[in-house]
């Protein structure tokens, strides 16, 4: 038996997807580009012994003005088996190299689902999730501090 650390990936899934098109088909007659909001969130959770779900969601919402163009959220998922590896290493695979691995995913198929809806594709810029898992470290710790 060895004590070799594994990080191996056992299966990516999308998890949930979601379109909506609320001002179709008045929408489509519409000439500008519409200002896009991204919003990311990641959640680790333990499914087995050293088995983890990683989910990735990605809410992309295109307005013009004040009307919605759409709304597409996206959770890709992953199953991933750590074993071997110290606790305070696991926090930081589950929020930043497992995001990593599931950003690409996400990516396509939210150019893929926008395209399908009939909008020009939303390619997402690349993540930090070092930077991003750092600041909630903090912002957690904040909180810590503040109820005490």
């Amino acid at each position: 038996m060895s004590d070799q650390p594994v990080f191996a990936i056992e299966k990516i899934y999308v998890k949930d997807l979601s379109l909506e098109i609320p001002n179709a088909p008045q929408v489509f007659l519409e000439r500008e580009g519409p200002q896009i909001d991204v919003q990311l969130h990641t959640q680790g959770s333990p499914v087995g012994d050293g088995v983890f779900e990683v989910v990735l969601t990605v809410t992309i919402t295109a307005k013009l003005q004040e009307k919605s163009m759409f709304l597409v959220e996206v959770a890709q998922a992953g199953i991933f088996q750590l074993r071997n590896v110290p606790q305070e290493n696991i926090e930081q695979l589950l929020g930043v190299a497992c995001p990593n691995i599931l950003f690409p995913y996400v990516r396509e198929t939210i150019s893929d689902v926008v395209t399908r809806a009939g909008f020009p594709p939303v390619i997402l810029n690349p993540m930090n999730f070092e930077t991003l898992y750092q600041q909630r470290k903090q912002e957690s710790a904040e909180r810590t501090e503040t109820t005490h």
